[in-house]
């Protein structure tokens, strides 16, 4: 009997301490998805606040295209979010940012007709869905749309689906 009391006690006060699950001081991991090449990136988030973090990417690509252009593309990409973070329910949480980013790029054609680099700015946007699990893992999917200079791509848009493995600590 003594058991069952001190069990209900205890229940009682787990049910009143219980509280909306906050967003971790920090998470790292790696984010795949594939915008215009770009198809991995070492994915950072801080928590700025409660339900506020920013999100730091690099990305890489490094890709031959021996059919159509004849070129080896090489290029970095930083991106930098601000986002905000709302609760559904337990560990599922809904997230949108705004931001933006610096690349640069080398495509060299092997013909020899063509030498093509540069850099390039770009805002972007963002949008997901994430669960947060009891042991240290965020995982989350995410859409992001990316608006760039004359430099960004062929035509100053790119957009990519991702999906987002982090540890958090």
């Amino acid at each position: 009997m003594k058991k069952i009391i001190l069990s209900v006690i205890m229940l009682v006060g787990l049910a009143f301490t219980a509280q909306a699950q906050d967003i971790s001081k920090n998470a790292l991991g790696l984010r795949f998805g594939d915008n215009g090449g770009f198809g991995t990136e070492i994915s950072y988030q801080r928590g700025l606040s409660k339900n506020n973090r920013l999100e730091l990417d690099l990305g890489w690509r490094n890709r031959n295209d021996y059919k159509n252009g004849n070129y080896d593309d090489k290029a970095i990409k930083l991106a930098a979010l601000y986002q905000w973070v709302w609760n559904i329910d337990g560990g599922f949480n809904w997230y949108a940012g705004v931001g933006g980013g610096l690349g640069s790029y080398n495509r060299d054609y092997y013909d020899g007709r063509n030498y093509n680099n540069g850099t390039f700015a770009f805002a972007a946007g963002d949008i997901g869905i994430e669960y947060n699990f009891d042991i240290p893992l965020l995982i989350s999917v995410d859409f992001r749309p990316e608006f760039g200079n004359s430099d960004y791509y062929n035509n100053n848009y790119g957009s990519d689906i991702a999906l987002s493995l982090r540890y958090q600590f």
